[in-house]
Formats: C-alpha cells, structure tokens, sequence
C-alpha cells in the first residue's frame, strides 16, 4: 500500500525570491556540516554515562519526556494519563506505548507548521530514515521502524553523539548534584565532552517548594554546616569550584523577575534566618533572589563561569497539572518583564568588568529592541541569549535578528543553543536555526547592506563560533 510521502525540501525556511534564496543556499552549505556546539541544554547525563543506555521505545523517546510534545495534544483535551505521563501520586496512567503512539499519531496533524512539527519530520526523515508522514495509518508501522532502529547499537545515545557531529554538550543541573553521572562518563574513557552546568535556583529562590530540604543537602554535598548566611555563601562558592572542576563552564539562573538589588550582610543574613525557620514573607523572596543575582555576578567574575540569566516565566501556571504531575509539564506562560530599572543595579557594579559574561534570556519579545539590545549594545559584560523557548521557531528568529541586529550587532549575541531535553531533536534544532540565519544573511547580501565575504564569516560565527567563544569551550 503506497502511503504519503515527506518532502523536505533542500530550501526550506529560504524565502522564495530568487536572489536571496541563491545566496541563502551558497551560504547554508557553507555551514551545514559544522560541528554542534550545544552550551544550553536540558539532556539528562545518565543517558551518556551508560555506554549500553537504551532510549527504550518509540513512545518513551518522543512523547513522554517531550512537553513541547504533549503540551499541544492537551491544549486539545487528550489527558496526560492517556499519554503515559507518570502521576506524584502514582495514579494509573497508559502503560500500552503503543497505544499512546496511535493517540499521538491520530494527533499529528495538531503540529503542522509549528516548530515541534519541523523538528520531528527532520527527526522522521534525517535521524529513522522513515520516509512515509506519521497518519493515523502509519501509526505502527512508524512506530515498528523506529523500534527496530532503536535496538541497534548506532542508535545509543553516545553513537547518535558522534553521528550528529556534537563537539560539547552540556547539561543542566543542581548546586546540590553530586555530578556522579558525570564522573562516571570521565571514567569511561569515552571521548563525548559532556558538562555539567551550575543551576542553584533551589537553593536560592528561598519561596521554592522544599527550600530548606534543598538547604540541608547543600550542606552535605558540601561538607559545610550550612547555619548562616556567610555559611550558605561558602557552600555555594564550594559547590562552583567543584562544577567548574568537572568540566563546567556557565552557570544558569531562572527568576521570575530580572529586578536585582544588593543587600547589606545584615539584611541578607537576616531574610536567611527568617527562611530557615520558614517565616520569609514573599517581598523577603523577591529581594533575596535580587540580591543573589548580584552575588552570582560576583562569584563568575572571580571564578570564570559564565553567567546564563532568563526570567519571565509564570512557572506551573495550571494548578491542577502542577498537583497531579509536578513542575515543567508544559504550563508555564511568559510573562511582560522589565529590564531596563531592574538590572540598573548589577549592570552598574558588574556589567563594566570585561571579565564578565551575562547572557540574559528572555520570553517577552518587546523588550528586544526597547531595552536588551541597547543594554548588551553598551555593557561589555552582557550578551544576549539566542530566541529561547516559545520563540525557538522560524519566526520568532526573524523576529529577534530584525529587533536586536541594528542595535546590539551579531557580536553581542551568542548564536544558538537548542536548550531541549529531547536528544534525538538536537541536529532538527540546529538546522532549522542555520537556515534561518542564511537566509536572513542573504536578505542582506541582496540589499547591499553586507557583501558575500562578511556574510560568510558571519554565518560561522552565528553556527558555531559566537557559542564556542561566549561558553568559553577552549
């Protein structure tokens, strides 16, 4: 039975105007091929550390962990239980995976012309070799292809490393993780540069569910009776040393807000107090995560990290889904942010030291040219973060080199990063995003605004070297 077919085509994401869609092409397939420099991410380590590790089936691999995924078959009413996602309470859930492929599947449709929807036919066609579309249909047949691809050695998670030409990867974790899977990696002998990255917000956001549990394994990760402020900041200098001695780089710090502030060491030491015996009222929150921005600052001014800032998510906006299936579960909304007043205070103590390296995130586009641009365009110290989250899709990277390129220039900018938990997505990402930067460098070619030769130079920069050199990867 003849079933339809994918058509990737060779100039997607290329406008159709001859000219540019030439010169897109020229300078695309000058970057194809470029290793990946993935500096911000989400893939669990314990995938490498285990050079046997199984993604197991189809279903587990691509639907489960994926909120970009599932967060669109709910927004039509399909049940988290009916897609196997596992409940706090360990309420009953779909077991059958295949059963949850065909849901999907009757779905699909649901990510046409959607970034989830070009990332997974580039994974179909370009990671499975699967050339029918995914249909209510091909459902098992798919899902038998990829099963079958699954259980080969050359789709382990360290052979697909080295077939999608990653140079370094990092992942993100807790001050408090031991980092045990990244030792276990080192040990292997195996050559994949996986990092660890330092993400405190457990221990620093003192309004975060089961902050002080998260207070007392500081303390034993670290080795330090963690009983006042002065302690706490020493667990946590601790604690970077030791990332930074397992291969990190950057550190990465979420906020709902981008207001910073810096305390007196009597003011700090007593908001910890008041935390500790869990008497912090919200503004003692607002202003302690304020003031430990300030201090993070510090910190990778003396020791090197670099230093990732994104703000502007209502984290677990749905309460039901936060009660009956826990955080990042594809509920949180972004929010209008502020940065020009609120980062006032660390860009003037810190943003002057070339030492360093700021790169802010943000989830509300406006702020593009109002006010990041012109910050990163002056403060040597900052940088901006590519389009992140609901803005890592075509348009939204149109969108982000039309706000900030005249302003801030490429060159405070930091390329890509697929920021993605779902591994066999990564090679999708990055080409998506390469395409994307070609066509908008041709744009400007054919206007005469740059020539080929700088468009070139700028279209490796923005594939690899402006996130080689900003991470800081050797």
């Amino acid at each position: 039975m003849s079933y339809p077919k994918w058509n990737l085509s060779p100039d997607r994401f290329f406008d159709p105007e001859p000219a540019q869609r030439k010169v897109a092409r020229e300078l695309y397939e000058s970057i194809a091929d470029l290793p990946l420099i993935c500096p911000h991410g989400h893939v669990d380590p314990r995938v490498f550390a285990d050079e046997d590790y199984s993604f197991g089936s189809p279903t587990q691999m691509l639907i489960i962990p994926d909120h970009y995924v599932f967060r669109m078959l709910y927004s039509q009413g399909i049940p988290l239980e009916a897609l196997g996602i596992p409940r706090r309470d360990g309420g009953p859930v779909e077991t059958d995976h295949r059963k949850i492929w065909q849901l999907f599947a009757d779905h699909f449709y649901l990510f046409r012309g959607t970034p989830t929807g070009v990332w997974l036919a580039s994974e179909f066609v370009e990671v499975f070799g699967i050339e029918e579309k995914l249909t209510s249909e091909t459902a098992q047949l798919i899902y038998d292809q990829i099963e079958a691809c699954l259980q080969q050695p050359e789709f382990r998670p360290r052979a697909l490393y080295e077939r999608f030409n990653i140079e370094v990867l990092t992942t993100t974790d807790a001050a408090t993780d031991t980092l045990e899977h990244h030792r276990r990696i080192r040990e292997s002998g195996w050559h994949g540069d996986i990092r660890p990255t330092f993400r405190p917000d457990g221990v620093v956001n003192i309004d975060t569910p089961g902050w002080r549990e998260e207070v007392c394994r500081l303390s034993e990760v670290s080795g330090i009776d963690i009983t006042s402020y002065s302690l706490y900041i020493q667990a946590l200098e601790q604690r970077r040393a030791f990332f930074k001695e397992m291969g990190a780089t950057a550190t990465d710090h979420a906020a709902e807000s981008a207001y910073t502030e810096e305390l007196s060491p009597a003011e700090a030491e007593s908001i910890f107090q008041r935390a500790l015996k869990g008497q912090a009222t919200r503004d003692d929150a607002r202003r302690f995560t304020a003031h430990m921005i300030m201090e993070m600052a510090r910190m990778s001014i003396e020791d090197g990290l670099v230093m990732q800032f994104h703000v502007g998510s209502f984290r677990s906006h749905n309460r039901l889904i936060y009660e009956r299936f826990g955080k990042d579960m594809g509920a949180d909304i972004p929010l209008e942010t502020e940065f020009t007043r609120n980062l006032h205070a660390l860009l003037n103590k810190y943003g002057n030291d070339p030492r360093l390296t700021f790169i802010v995130f943000c989830l509300d586009e406006d702020t593009y040219a109002r006010e990041l641009a012109p910050l990163a365009g002056h403060y040597p110290a900052m940088r901006l973060g590519p389009p992140w989250w609901f803005y890592d899709s075509i348009n939204g990277m149109i969108r982000y080199r039309d706000l900030v390129h005249e302003t801030a220039g490429l060159y405070n900018t930091v390329g890509f990063n697929d920021d993605t938990r779902a591994f066999p997505s990564i090679p999708a990402r990055h080409d998506l995003w390469r395409r994307v930067e070609s066509n908008w460098l041709a744009g400007m070619v054919v206007r005469g605004i740059i020539d080929m030769q700088d468009a070139r130079e700028m279209a490796v920069d923005s594939a690899y070297g402006l996130a080689k050199r900003a991470y800081r990867f050797g």
